[in-house]
């Protein structure tokens, strides 16, 4: 009777751990290979002042103070923004002044995801004419600790030609 004996040599360990590490590599060089190539573009729409047929932001107020705060407090307002143009109104490119404040807009009881100041994003959010949505400002002292008078904002780009740059200020005096 003939007795198969097989060995578990080194050589298939190294080969196995190579196979797995090669294939990883490949499925990550192709993961952003195809990301990256198949992205749509997220500019937004442009028009002149001319345009009769172009958004255009309405904004009740772009500043609100929080008063008096603790510095283990968090504040936020919400500030109406609405498009009474004739074309879709975009916001993009939303960011803060310091990393204790953030951003989200909320348009149609849906809410973006929440900006602050080194916020990356390809996020737009797109308001239909006659629409309103909210962009909610919030301040967290604790995140950097800052005491007296502070003012920060929130800024955005929009694609109304006569208002290209919308930012809100919130203030407080921190105890």
């Amino acid at each position: 009777m003939d007795t198969v004996v097989i060995k578990n040599s080194k050589m298939d360990k190294k080969t196995i751990i190579f196979i797995v590490l090669g294939s990883f590599i490949i499925v990550i060089f192709a993961y952003f290979i195809f990301s990256s190539s198949n992205t749509v573009s997220n500019a937004p729409a442009s028009y002149s002042t001319q345009d009769e047929l172009r958004p255009r932001v309405k904004v009740e107020s772009v500043l609100y103070d929080f008063g008096s705060m603790k510095v283990s407090d968090k504040k936020s307002y919400d500030f109406p923004v609405k498009n009474v143009g004739k074309k879709p109104l975009q916001l993009s490119n939303i960011t803060t002044s310091c990393d204790c404040t953030f951003a989200k807009v909320i348009y149609d009881g849906k809410e973006s995801p929440e900006f602050n100041m080194h916020s990356k994003s390809n996020y737009m959010a797109v308001i239909e004419p006659d629409k309103k949505a909210i962009i909610r400002v919030t301040y967290k002292p604790y995140v950097m600790p800052v005491y007296g008078f502070v003012e920060r904002e929130a800024h955005m780009k929009t694609n109304d030609p006569e208002m290209q740059d919308l930012a809100f200020k919130v203030t407080a005096n921190v105890k």
